[in-house]
């Protein structure tokens, strides 16, 4: 029986490329912090990462009146919703937005271990030892 390397290690380098995105994605939020009438973007990870492993199958309109769903693409970007906007427009929240940016970070490094410990466990079974 052979080792299936993209079946062994498919779940943790989709998420790194999912956390790498979101971290763009929350920089530019950060970096626009003080940008009149930016508006705060996101990932739905749960979403992205369900459908990167093929585990969601989004819903299809098969006759016209039936009704669309909030998003056909579960990677889209998607605007953050503000506990309070700024006056200049700017939905932006530092504080959140630091936050979520430490989580996705933290997230990230698991990720990453997870990954180097599987392959460093695919080498033990390939030298046998």
């Amino acid at each position: 029986m052979g080792i299936n390397f993209n079946q062994a290690l498919q779940l943790h380098s989709q998420a790194l490329e999912l956390r790498s995105r979101r971290t763009e994605i929350m920089a530019a939020n950060l970096a626009n912090a003080d940008t009149p009438n930016y508006k705060a973007r996101d990932l739905d990870f749960k979403a992205a990462m369900a459908s990167a492993i093929g585990a969601a199958q989004p819903l299809r309109v098969t006759h016209i009146n039936h009704f669309l769903t909030r998003s056909q693409h579960p990677d889209e970007l998607l605007y953050r919703t503000p506990t309070q906007m700024s006056l200049d427009g700017n939905s932006v929240d530092s504080e959140q937005e630091k936050a979520a940016f430490t989580d996705n970070a933290l997230r990230y490094q698991a990720s990453l271990r997870f990954l180097g410990s599987r392959v460093q466990g695919l080498m033990t079974a390939i030298k046998g030892e």
